[in-house]
This record gives structure tokens, C-alpha cells and sequence, in this order.
């Protein structure tokens, strides 16, 4: 770990994906919620969702249809494990996930903080591909 003190409760402001090609994509709409969270002892969380996110109205948690269930993952993502910092880059090493292709992985963020105090974490997503692209995630002390 370093002196850098990410530790508490983030709450999400901003959440975009801002394409090499020039486009931007806000995954969870323009009011999305979160909260990531760092504990002092080495563990973070990560929770994120589009606001609104519709009820099931074809079953419960386990037997909805298949489309609400779809469209639930894809309102939501959610991560957590244990983390580390070295210079301006926290690393997240992921034990569970909603995204089962992240659990055993890294995700490496770049971070910085503004004038307001407030975390933007950075991270390169799909590189030489198509696809390639920068998410920006804003954060609030909560």
C-alpha cells in the first residue's frame, strides 16, 4: 500500500466510456448510481447500476423470464476482492464478480483526485481493438 488513503465509502457522480473513435457511451445512463468502498485492511467493494432498474414482473429472483433476468445484468455490475496501491494506479483483485470472466483477475485503475476532493478512476478497456476505449468513473466521498 502506499500514503495514498482511498479508504471509506465512494458514491458514484459519473460513469462513461469514451471510444478512441470519438464516441462516448454512458453505460448506466446519466444518472448512474454506485458505491465502491475500501476498507484500511487491503479490501474494496464495487457496486453500480443504472437508477430505475425495473422490477420482475414474470416470477422471483430465480424463476423470472429470461429477458428480465438479462436485463438486470445488464443494468448492474458488482466486484470485490482485496486491493493494492502503487503510485497513481490501485489494482483490484477480483474474488467475486457479477462478470464471472473478472473473478481470479486484476483490474487496474488509474486514479487521481480533483480540487473538490472527489476520485476519478481510469482504466483502458479492449485495447487494439475496435472497441478500444477509456472508462471514467467519478466518485464522491459518501
Amino acid at each position: 500500500m502506499s500514503n495514498v488513503d482511498l479508504t471509506g465509502r465512494w458514491e458514484l457522480v459519473t460513469f462513461a466510456q469514451n471510444y478512441d473513435d470519438g464516441r462516448q457511451v454512458l453505460p448506466m445512463g446519466d444518472a448512474p448510481q454506485g458505491i465502491i468502498q475500501y476498507t484500511a485492511d487491503g479490501f474494496m467493494s464495487c457496486m453500480i447500476c443504472r437508477p430505475n432498474r425495473a422490477n420482475f414482473t414474470t416470477g422471483g429472483q430465480w424463476n423470472a423470464s429470461d429477458a428480465e433476468k438479462a436485463g438486470a445484468y445488464n443494468s448492474m455490475m458488482s466486484y470485490a476482492g482485496r486491493y493494492s496501491i502503487e503510485n497513481d494506479t490501485v489494482t483490484h483483485f477480483v474474488d467475486l464478480s457479477l462478470f464471472p470472466n473478472w473473478i481470479g483477475g486484476q483490474q487496474k485503475r488509474s486514479f487521481q483526485f480533483d480540487e473538490q476532493g472527489q476520485l476519478s478512476l481510469t482504466a483502458r478497456l479492449e485495447e487494439n481493438t475496435s472497441e478500444a476505449r477509456t472508462a471514467l468513473l467519478l466518485w464522491k466521498r459518501g
